[in-house]
C-alpha cells in the first residue's frame, strides 16, 4: 500500500520533542529522542531504586532485547548475541576465526572504520585483507567482487548502506558469489536497520552486525550480532567474557565453555540502561512500521532530489531508489560551514567526506524537506 509523505509523521512526530525546537533530519548519525526511550530510561532508574539489584530481571530484559531484534531480522533468538556495540560482536567473531586454511578477508572501501580496523588487526594472526574499490559511477559492481573473492577467501565483509555516500550494496548477489566460492559473508546493517526491512534468510548472510543508535531510535551502548545457527559452534571466540558462557550463573572460572548459541559472541556485564532504551526504540519502530518508513522516506527523498536538481547541487548518492538507503549526501565546498549554517537555521544535519548528510526518517515531513531546500538556497555558495 502506498504511503504518503504525511501519513507517518501524523502518527508519530509528536513522540519526538526535538521537533518543537528544530528540524531534525540527521538519523544517519543518531535517531531523534522519543518519549518511549526517555520513559525506558526512567523505568530503569525506578527499577534500580525499587529493587536495588534485580539482576534476574535485568537478564530477562536482555533476553527481551535479543528476541525483539531477532524478530526484526527474521532470525531465531538463539542466533543473536546482545553486545555493547557492533564492534564488540565483530571483534568476537574475528577472534574466533582461524586463517590457516583460508587467509583472505575481502572488504570494500565503503566500510565504517570499525570494520576495516578489526579485520586489519587480524593481519597479525595471518589474515590477508583486500579492499574492493568502487566504480566511477559511485557503485561497487558485483564483478568487482568476482575479481577479489577466490578459493583463499574466508570471509567477505560488506556494509548494507555506506555511511559516507548513502549507496546500497547488492547484498544478495554478493552473498551468492561468496557462497559459490566457499566464503562466509558478514553484513553491517548499522546504517540501514530500522529504515528498511532486513531479512537474514532472504539476504542469505552468515553473520550480521547492528546497533540501535540510528534508525532503531535507541541509544549508544547497545549492539547485536547475528550468527547463522549452523555456524555458531564452528567459531570459538577468544575475545570473550562472563555472559558468553554456557551458564552465566555457574560462575565457573576454571575453564572456557562458551554457549552453544550466538551468546558465545557476548562478553561481560551487559549494558542494562541501553537495553531498556533499545527495547523502547525497537518497539516504537515496530509500531510505526519499518516497511512503511522505507516507502515514506523514498517519497521524501524524491522531493529532496528534485529540489537539489533545481539548485544544481551535486548529489553523491545514487539516484535509483533500489541502490540507496535513507541517507542522502550532497557535495559541498565547505561542508563544516554548511552544517553550521543549517544549524543556525534550526536544521540538524551532519557531514562526512566533504558531503552534507541529510537523512529523513518516519517523523520527517515534506515541509521539513522544503525547509532544508530553502536553507540550502540561502547558502548556495557552500554547495559544490
Amino acid at each position: 500500500m502506498a504511503v504518503s509523505t504525511e501519513t507517518l509523521p501524523a502518527r508519530c512526530r509528536h513522540r519526538f520533542p526535538i521537533f518543537g525546537q528544530r528540524i531534525y533530519i540527521n538519523s544517519c548519525a543518531q535517531g531523534a529522542l522519543s518519549d518511549a526511550v526517555r520513559g525506558a530510561y526512567e523505568q530503569y532508574l525506578r527499577d534500580w531504586d525499587e529493587y536495588g539489584a534485580p539482576w534476574e530481571y535485568w537478564v530477562e530484559r536482555g533476553e527481551a532485547a535479543r528476541a525483539s531484534f531477532a524478530d526484526l531480522i527474521n532470525a531465531e533468538p538463539d542466533e543473536v548475541a546482545v553486545t555493547t556495540s557492533e564492534s564488540a560482536g565483530v571483534a568476537s567473531l574475528a577472534s574466533g576465526l582461524r586463517f590457516a586454511r583460508r587467509s583472505k578477508v575481502v572488504l570494500t572501501d565503503w566500510e565504517f572504520p570499525t570494520i576495516g580496523q578489526i579485520w586489519h588487526a587480524q593481519e597479525a594472526r595471518g589474515a590477508r585483507v583486500v579492499h574492493v574499490r568502487e566504480a566511477d559511477d559511485g557503485t561497487i559492481p558485483v564483478d568487482h567482487f568476482a575479481q577479489a573473492i577466490d578459493d583463499d577467501t574466508l570471509l567477505v565483509s560488506i556494509t548494507h548502506v555506506c555511511y559516507r555516500n548513502g549507496a546500497m550494496t547488492d547484498v544478495r548477489n554478493i552473498v551468492d558469489l561468496a557462497h559459490e566460492r566457499g566464503a562466509y559473508v558478514l553484513l553491517d546493517v548499522y546504517q540501514s536497520i530500522g529504515s528498511l526491512p532486513v531479512d537474514v534468510k532472504e539476504l542469505g548472510v552468515d553473520f550480521l552486525g547492528a546497533g540501535v543508535l540510528k534508525y532503531l531510535l535507541g541509544s549508544a551502548g547497545l549492539g547485536f550480532f547475528y550468527c547463522r545457527r549452523e555456524l555458531v559452534e564452528k567459531v570459538w571466540p577468544t575475545a570473550t567474557g562472563w555472559f558468553a558462557d554456557r551458564d552465566i550463573f555457574e560462575m565457573d572460572h576454571t575453564d572456557y565453555s562458551p554457549a552453544t548459541t550466538a551468546s558465545r559472541f557476548q562478553s561481560g556485564t551487559p549494558p542494562i540502561p541501553a537495553i531498556y532504551a533499545g527495547i523502547g526504540g525497537m518497539d516504537l519502530m515496530k509500531e510505526i512500521g519499518i516497511a512503511e518508513t522505507r516507502e515514506h522516506v523514498l517519497g521524501l527523498n524524491a522531493r529532496l532530489i528534485e529540489g537539489l536538481d533545481e539548485l544544481q547541487a551535486t548529489l553523491v548518492t545514487p539516484r535509483p531508489p533500489e541502490r540507496r538507503g535513507a541517507l542522502m549526501c550532497v557535495k559541498s565546498n565547505d561542508v563544516t560551514a554548511l552544517v553550521a549554517a543549517l544549524e543556525q537555521d534550526g536544521i540538524v544535519t551532519s557531514e562526512r567526506d566533504s558531503n552534507l548528510r541529510i537523512s529523513a526518517h518516519a517523523y520527517n515531513t515534506a515541509e521539513d524537506v522544503d525547509t532544508v531546500l530553502a536553507s540550502l538556497q540561502r547558502h548556495r555558495q557552500l554547495l559544490a
